[in-house]
């Protein structure tokens, strides 16, 4: 193996410099941004780290208060929990805009969500489309989040 660095982005990747570096606390933070800073924001592009972040730390947060519900006996049936619906709602928008968000990136219509709707095989889809990476220029979504 040799220690050549990596060529530069191609020149139309659409932003200004080297790509952004990660966040400090990943999980707390892309939370954040997702939840409370692009809460209803369908337009643009979100990174791949921005998407499974957030879903893995709205994933944990869902699971704990699944637990909290289950020792509190706050079951509504179903396997839900009076505490885990709430917060299936108050995500429900922010989850749907990142998801949107994130098949711009690969420059797909944000319609390509409801492929989700197909037993098993729509799933799949959608995992795939939203682990390719994106687009490295800018598309007709707008630039590279991972260089703006």
């Amino acid at each position: 193996m040799t220690d050549v660095p990596p060529p530069p982005p191609p020149s139309d990747y659409g932003g200004g410099g080297a790509p952004l570096p990660p966040l400090e606390q990943p999980l707390i933070n892309y939370w954040k941004k997702v939840v409370l800073e692009n809460y209803a924001n369908f337009t643009g592009r979100a990174r791949r780290a921005e998407f499974w972040w957030y879903f893995l730390a709205s994933f944990l947060i869902n699971l704990v208060l699944n637990i909290i519900d289950a020792i509190l006996g706050l079951g509504m049936g179903g396997g839900i929990g009076v505490l885990s619906g709430i917060y299936g709602l108050a995500v429900l928008v922010p989850g749907l805009a990142v998801g949107v968000r994130r098949l711009h990136d690969t420059d797909k219509s944000g319609w390509w969500l409801l492929i989700g709707l197909i037993p098993i095989v729509g799933l799949i889809v959608l995992i795939v489309f939203w682990a390719t990476e994106g687009l490295p220029g800018t598309n007709r979504y707008g630039n590279n989040p991972k260089y703006a």
